[in-house]
């Protein structure tokens, strides 16, 4: 049986002109076409077509009256494009989203069970800092929600 959680982070080059490999672990979960969106943290939130209302429903199915939620729907859908990977499994990640996730040279997927996060190195390397100080703490706020 195929495990289809992605889990697990990898360390690649983003081109010059904003292309990055998806490495072939996820490449064989997520299939060749995807959804790449704005995501919380600066990083990027990468979601295959067929899980993607799943994955946003869990955010922006709310009412449309309160503002939070259509604060939310806009950053989500807004920011959201579909891209096709190309025969090497490469991808061209929309300028927009290269400038909103602050993304250099080096970047890095993390697995994250039904989507994938695509971070600047350096933001993953300050942030797992900060998780690796804090995460008794907000095991325990997750605990209280």
């Amino acid at each position: 049986m195929v495990n289809t959680l992605l889990i697990g982070h990898y360390e690649t080059n983003l081109s010059p002109k904003g292309r990055v490999a998806l490495p072939s672990r996820f490449k064989k979960i997520l299939g060749t076409k995807l959804i790449v969106t704005a995501g919380y943290e600066k990083a990027l939130m990468i979601i295959a077509p067929k899980d993607w209302q799943a994955v946003v429903g869990q955010v922006t199915n709310r009412q449309l009256t309160v503002g939070p939620a259509r604060a939310t729907d806009r950053f989500l859908l807004g920011s959201a494009f579909e891209v096709e990977l190309d025969t090497q499994g490469r991808f061209i990640v929309p300028k927009y989203l290269r400038k909103y996730a602050e993304l250099g040279d080096e970047v890095v997927f993390i697995g994250v069970g039904n989507r994938l996060e695509l971070w600047s190195l350096a933001k993953w390397e300050a942030y797992e800092q900060y998780l690796e100080k804090n995460i008794s703490k907000l095991g325990e706020q997750l605990g209280q929600i």
